[in-house]
């Protein structure tokens, strides 16, 4: 996947996501409405042949690509946790 900033506002962070993979944008999405300070977040996939999916991060405080480091890292901790746990059980 490839990133490309698309717009940023003081409230509002727009990305293009380059070969988006869903399991990974999904649970991002999903993290980001978590967090008491995002407004919104949505992800468009547009045409499929033709558009680029977008990322959109909307906050009601502080800055949005706060809020999307903030999920990442959040994401990320739950994969080593999951990892842990498999090395653990196995």
């Amino acid at each position: 996947m490839e990133f490309k900033l698309v717009e940023k506002k003081k409230d509002l962070i727009k990305i293009e996501i380059e070969d988006a993979d869903e399991t990974l944008i999904y649970p991002l999405i999903h993290e980001l409405l978590q967090d008491k300070n995002v407004k919104d977040a949505q992800y468009s996939t547009g045409h499929p042949q033709l558009d680029k999916a977008i990322l959109s991060v909307v906050v009601k405080d502080g800055k949005p690509q706060a809020a999307l480091k903030k999920a990442a890292k959040a994401i990320a901790n739950q994969y080593v946790e999951a990892r842990q746990l498999v090395e653990k059980q196995l």
